[in-house]
C-alpha cells in the first residue's frame, strides 16, 4: 500500500493573511478613532495657516490620521484679527486661537491654533492665554465623550518660543502656567506640545516625559510635545505641510488605562456592626476560661485563640468587595447606591423619575468629596506626624507603585521564601550550655501588667497569621487579661513558647520602584498581635535588668537618644581633634545587609547571660528565635511553611533590642578609636596624631 505523500505544512509567517485581529496602538485607534484613552494630535509649524490650509484639508480628506485627529496643533499661525474664524475653520472641529499681539512687540508673525474634533469632544475652551517677547501660549480644556476613570480632564497647552527669547524667562512664565492649571486640576491629563526652540522643559518640571525623539527642522529637534502620563504617546514624523520648514508629527496614544492594565481585586473584608464590640465583650466576660487550662501549652493557648477567633466570627459579618484600580478614593457604598438608583431610573423611562436620581447623585457625590477633602485635611490640623504623613502620602499618591512587579505568581512567593532563609545554619558546636533555670529566677506577670499592655494595642495594626486583630485585644482587654495572663506565665515557667505564637508570615515590601531581584524586597514579618504584647512585657523586664553604662555609643532604640546625638558625637569627637597640630581622622563607615538575620542564638543567649539576665529569660528568648514557623505572603499566594532558627524577625518588639545586646561587645580596642553605633550603621573614628608610627597609626585603626 502506497501512502499520498502528505502535503507541507504552511508556517505562520508564510501565510498571506494572518489569523486572529491585528493587535497594536495603531489597530485600536484605527477601531476606535473617537473613543482613545488619551486624544491623537498632529502637530505642525505651520508659518502662516492661511497659505497652508488647502493642504491640511488635503491630509485630512486623504489620511485616515489626520482625518480621525482629536486635536489639531499648529504653532506660528500668523493669524491676526482682520482674518475672521470662518477664513480658518476646518469642517467638523472647533478652532480655538490665539494670535500675537502688541505684548510680545512684533508687529507680525506667532500665533497659535488648536482644533478640537467635535466627535472626540464638544466640551472644550480657552482657559489660559499669554503673549510676550518670550513665549506665547494657549491652553484648551477638554472634556472628552470618553476619558479613563482615573483623568478628570485632558488640558492642551500650545506654547511657542521665539528664537531670540529668554530661555529662563520663557520657561519660568511657562511653569507658573502649568502650576496653576495642576493646582486646579491634580488628576487631570496635560499635553504641553509646540515650537520650544532652544529651550526644554524637562529642565523645570523633570517628571513630564518628552515624547518627541527625532529632527524636526533641519538635524534639530525644535518641536517638543511633553506629558505628565509615561507610555502615553508614539511620536512618528510626517512630511512638511507646503513651504513649511518644520516637519509635522502625529502622536498616536499608547496609554493603557488602570482597568485594563490591573485587573480589579476581590477582597474579603471584615465588618462589625453596630453594637457587635458590646456582643463581643458580653461573650468574654460571660465565659469561664479555666475550661480551657492545660498543662500543654500548645493546647492551651490554640485552644483560647481559636475560642476568640469563633466569638469575633459570631458578631462580625464578611464582605465579598471588588476594587478596581481606578476607583476615587471620595467612592462609598452611598455614592454606589446612588449610581444604582441613577440607572434604574434611567432603563425605567421615566423621565422625572431619572431627572430625581441624577440630582441626588450629583448631591452625594459633592457631599462625598466634601466629606474626604475634611478627612484629608484633619491631617494637617492636629499636632500628630503620622497623620500629616498620611494626609501627604494621600495627596502625592506616593509609593502608589512600589509593589508593582512583573510577575506576582506562587512561584515568586516560594523563591523569596528560600532567599529569606538563605542564613538558616547549623548550631555551633562549640558553645557552653546554660546551667539549668533556677525556680526563683522566673519572671512572673501582673494581671495589671497584661491589662495595660493590652489597652495600649494599636487597632490599625494589621493581624498576624492569627487572625485575631488588635481592635479586639484592646477593647475586650478586661475581659482577656485574665487568660492571657496565665498563658504568658506558664510560657515564662516552661522557657518555651508555642510554635502558634512564633508563626511569622513575612510582606515582601519592595525597597525600590523597579524590582529586579529577590534583594530590592525588604522582609517585614506579620507576628500575632498577642506575641507582640507578651515580648513588650518582656522587653521592660530586660530593660529594666540591664546596666545603665552598657553601651554608650548606641544610639538606637534608646531613651533619650536619636540620630542627631550620634552625629554630635562623632563630629564633637572628630573636630575636638582636629585642633591640635598635625592631627588628622580616619573615618569608616558601615552598614550591615540584613543585620537581624545574623543572630545566632545560641551565641546571643550567652551574651546576655555575661550581661547578667536570668537564666530563664535567656532559655525562653532562646525558644523565641528558634524552631520559627516562617512563610511568605506575596498578594493573594501564600508560600509553604520553613521553620527557622537563625536570626529574627523583623518586626518583633524584641529583634531590636535583641540585636543591640548582640553587638554591644563590639568596642574598639584601642583608646584612640570610638565605634558609634545606631542599630547596624556603625561609624569608626580613629584618632591619628603627630609622632605615631606607621605601625602604631594601622593598628589604631585597625
Amino acid at each position: 500500500m502506497v501512502c499520498p505523500p502528505s502535503k507541507r505544512r504552511r508556517r505562520r509567517r508564510e501565510r498571506k493573511q494572518k489569523r486572529g485581529c491585528r493587535s497594536g496602538s495603531d489597530a485600536r485607534l484605527r477601531k476606535q478613532p473617537h473613543r482613545p484613552a488619551l486624544p491623537s494630535l498632529f502637530v505642525s509649524n505651520a508659518r502662516s495657516i492661511t497659505h497652508k490650509l488647502d493642504e491640511l484639508e488635503l491630509q485630512i480628506a486623504t489620511t485616515s490620521f489626520a482625518r480621525n485627529c482629536s486635536i489639531i496643533l499648529i504653532t506660528e499661525s500668523w493669524l491676526h484679527p482682520l482674518i475672521p474664524d470662518a477664513a480658518v475653520e476646518l469642517a467638523g472641529r472647533t478652532l480655538h486661537r490665539h494670535d500675537r499681539n502688541s505684548n510680545s512687540g512684533k508687529s507680525r508673525g506667532g500665533g497659535l491654533c488648536v482644533y478640537v474634533h467635535n466627535e472626540w469632544c464638544c466640551n472644550s475652551r480657552i482657559i489660559h492665554t499669554h503673549c510676550s517677547p518670550d513665549l506665547e501660549v494657549l491652553a484648551v480644556s477638554c472634556r472628552p465623550f470618553y476619558i479613563p476613570r482615573e483623568f478628570t480632564v485632558v488640558i492642551v497647552i500650545a506654547v511657542y518660543i521665539p528664537p531670540d527669547a529668554n530661555v529662563g524667562t520663557a520657561l519660568s512664565l511657562l511653569l507658573n502656567t502649568i502650576n496653576k492649571q495642576q493646582l486646579a486640576h491634580p488628576d487631570g491629563v496635560f499635553i504641553v506640545a509646540g515650537d520650544f526652540n532652544k529651550a526644554c522643559l524637562k529642565t523645570v518640571l523633570p517628571k513630564f516625559v518628552q515624547f518627541v525623539d527625532f529632527a524636526t527642522r533641519g538635524e534639530h529637534t525644535l518641536d517638543h510635545v511633553y506629558s505628565n502620563i509615561r507610555h502615553a504617546f508614539r511620536a512618528t514624523p510626517l512630511p512638511h505641510l507646503a513651504g513649511s520648514d518644520h516637519l509635522c508629527m502625529s502622536l498616536t496614544p499608547t496609554y493603557t488605562p488602570l482597568l485594563r492594565k490591573t485587573k480589579p481585586q476581590t477582597k474579603t473584608i471584615k465588618t462589625w456592626p453596630e453594637g457587635a464590640l458590646s456582643q463581643l465583650q458580653d461573650c468574654f466576660s460571660t465565659t469561664v476560661w479555666d475550661l480551657f487550662s492545660s498543662h500543654n501549652l500548645q493546647e492551651y493557648t490554640d485552644t483560647v485563640l481559636s475560642y476568640i477567633r469563633n466569638c469575633v466570627d459570631n458578631v462580625t459579618v464578611n464582605k465579598r468587595v471588588r476594587v478596581f484600580p481606578n476607583q476615587k478614593p471620595w467612592m462609598n457604598s452611598e455614592v454606589q447606591s446612588l449610581l444604582k438608583s441613577r440607572n434604574t431610573a434611567f432603563k425605567s423611562g421615566d423621565r422625572a423619575a431619572y431627572r430625581a436620581a441624577r440630582a441626588d447623585l450629583s448631591r452625594g457625590i459633592r457631599k462625598a468629596k466634601a466629606a474626604y477633602r475634611r478627612r484629608i485635611e484633619d491631617h494637617f490640623a492636629d499636632n500628630d506626624p503620622r497623620k500629616m504623613w498620611q494626609g501627604i502620602n494621600h495627596i502625592t499618591n506616593y509609593r502608589s507603585n512600589n509593589q508593582a512587579t512583573s510577575r506576582i505568581d506562587a512561584s515568586l512567593a516560594e523563591d523569596l521564601n528560600r532567599f529569606f532563609a538563605r542564613f538558616e545554619t547549623t548550631r555551633p558546636s562549640a558553645v557552653t550550655p546554660l546551667p539549668p533555670a533556677p525556680s526563683t529566677g522566673t519572671l512572673t506577670l501582673r494581671e495589671h501588667q497584661v491589662r495595660c499592655v493590652l489597652r495600649s494595642v494599636n487597632p490599625r495594626k494589621a493581624a498576624g497569621p492569627d487572625g485575631i486583630h488588635g481592635k479586639v485585644l484592646r477593647a475586650c482587654a478586661d475581659e482577656l487579661t485574665g487568660v492571657f495572663t496565665k498563658i504568658f506565665n506558664l510560657s515564662l515557667s516552661l522557657n518555651t513558647v508555642p510554635p502558634c505564637l512564633k508563626t511569622s508570615t513575612i510582606i515582601p515590601i519592595a525597597k525600590k520602584t523597579a524590582v529586579v531581584s529577590p534583594n530590592d524586597y525588604r522582609p517585614v514579618a506579620l507576628t500575632p498581635v498577642v506575641m507582640k504584647c507578651f515580648e513588650r512585657l518582656v522587653c521592660q523586664h530586660i530593660r529594666a535588668s540591664l546596666p545603665p553604662t552598657l553601651d554608650p555609643h548606641q544610639f538606637a532604640y534608646r531613651t533619650n537618644r536619636s540620630t542627631e546625638d550620634a552625629i554630635t558625637i562623632a563630629l564633637h569627637t572628630a573636630l575636638s581633634h582636629l585642633e591640635h597640630r598635625g592631627s588628622y581622622v580616619r573615618m569608616l563607615f558601615l552598614d550591615f545587609s540584613s543585620a537581624f538575620n545574623h543572630i545566632i542564638p545560641e551565641i546571643l543567649v550567652q551574651k546576655l547571660s555575661h550581661l547578667g539576665l536570668s537564666t530563664p529569660i535567656c532559655l525562653w528568648i532562646k525558644d523565641v528565635l528558634t524552631n520559627r514557623p516562617h512563610s511568605v505572603r506575596l498578594g493573594p499566594h501564600l508560600s509553604s511553611t520553613i521553620t527557622l532558627s537563625t536570626g529574627s524577625p523583623q518586626g518583633c518588639v524584641l529583634s531590636p533590642l535583641l540585636f543591640t545586646l548582640y553587638t554591644s561587645d563590639c568596642s574598639p580596642t584601642h583608646l584612640s578609636n570610638t565605634i558609634i553605633k545606631f542599630a547596624d550603621d556603625t561609624t569608626v573614628v580613629g584618632l591619628i596624631s603627630r609622632g605615631m608610627s606607621r605601625t602604631t597609626e594601622m593598628r589604631s585603626t585597625d
